[in-house]
């Protein structure tokens, strides 16, 4: 059963029908909303645009491992090492090669994409809780990697300075000039994922997803669909990871660790594994609970003032370890399936069924 539409609204063509906005006034409201936040460097203040910048980074991660978990059903838990990788391909491009930006964060994002292909090679004879351990591997190789070779390049666990992104004669040495870019990216990205899904590679991965064996038995090669899930989860790794180190200038083996990882994974659940929209509903909901949490800290020590130290840093995993074991219980398919619901009801009111 299709989603419903509203009356007196028929497909009368394939593109109408396969179109994602059908009306012009969802073209409108999405133009005005991109454009808003295109012009936040002029009415929002700096907290508040580099915020925005960090959930534009994240998404752009969690885009990636959408198409590798939520559509393809591998789950990963090497998405914040992939970004690691990608850091310092840009970084050590731009600072030693000198490099233009633009050249390097493609170069990045092929980096990690390769990478990523190593990290998916065991997703052919094993899965499931097996394969989380073999990308888990991701997180603990990477890191000491830049930590132990070329030690003379990437000095070791101190890192490396990132130079920040120059170019059509501006320095984007700002938040809010490097919003920019990360939301230039951000839709860039965002078209490309939503275009996937709904192709033949996409519906090969949906497939996969639902049940692989037949899937197999129709013909699919799952190894060779399997690898470019890795591959594209990782290419998305690789440019949040260097938009991200551009963005902070410094990069080292814990810039992105573990916990990133799993905040990625955890993300997802609560957007909705599987859609488009739910990266930016997980993102979204995280960071704010992680500015909440900030807020909210002051308050906290004086009911616990033994808890003074850290308590800031203690309340973000508590508060997000919270809320993913609510969503897991209530909603476990996450925003994105709320927000279908929603929609769908809103297209069939008054009626009560």
């Amino acid at each position: 059963m299709g989603v419903p539409r509203p009356a007196g609204e028929f497909d009368t063509t394939y593109a109408y029908d396969m179109a994602t906005i059908r009306r012009n006034w969802q073209w409108w409201l999405l133009i005005a909303f991109i454009v808003s936040l295109y012009a936040l460097p002029f009415y929002a203040s700096q907290s508040i645009v580099s915020l925005v910048n960090r959930i534009a980074i994240t998404v752009i991660a969690i885009q990636g491992l959408n198409l590798l978990t939520g559509y393809t059903g591998q789950i990963s838990l090497g998405q914040a090492a992939f970004m690691t990788t990608g850091g310092y391909i840009s970084a050590l491009l731009v600072n030693l090669a000198g490099w233009h930006f633009l050249a390097a964060l493609p170069a990045a994002a092929l980096g990690a994409g390769i990478v990523g292909l190593l990290f998916g090679l065991p997703s052919l004879r094993v899965k499931g809780f097996y394969l989380t351990m073999s990308t888990l591997a991701a997180q603990f190789i990477i890191p000491w990697f830049t930590r132990n070779i070329f030690p003379d390049i990437l000095n070791g666990a101190q890192g490396v300075n990132v130079r920040v992104p120059f170019m059509f004669g501006i320095e984007f040495n700002s938040p809010q000039k490097y919003i920019y870019l990360s939301l230039t990216a951000l839709v860039l990205t965002t078209i490309a994922a939503h275009n996937i899904s709904r192709s033949r590679l996409g519906r090969a991965f949906i497939a996969i997803r639902d049940h692989d064996l037949a899937a197999e038995l129709l013909g699919m090669n799952l190894f060779k669909y399997k690898l470019q899930a890795f591959f594209l989860a990782a290419v998305y790794a690789g440019i949040a990871g260097a938009l991200a180190a551009h963005n902070i200038r410094h990069l080292n083996s814990e810039t992105f660790n573990l916990n990133n990882s799993v905040m990625y994974l955890g993300m997802l659940v609560i957007g909705g594994l599987g859609s488009n929209l739910g990266p930016f509903f997980g993102a979204f909901v995280v960071e704010m609970l992680i500015e909440f949490a900030t807020l909210f800290g002051p308050f906290f020590i004086t009911l616990f003032p033994a808890t003074a130290a850290g308590a800031v840093q203690a309340l973000k995993p508590l508060f997000f370890g919270v809320t993913l074991m609510l969503f897991l219980i209530f909603e476990p398919r996450g925003l994105a399936h709320r927000w279908q619901l929603l929609k769908t009801a809103w297209r069939l009111r008054p009626f009560s069924h």
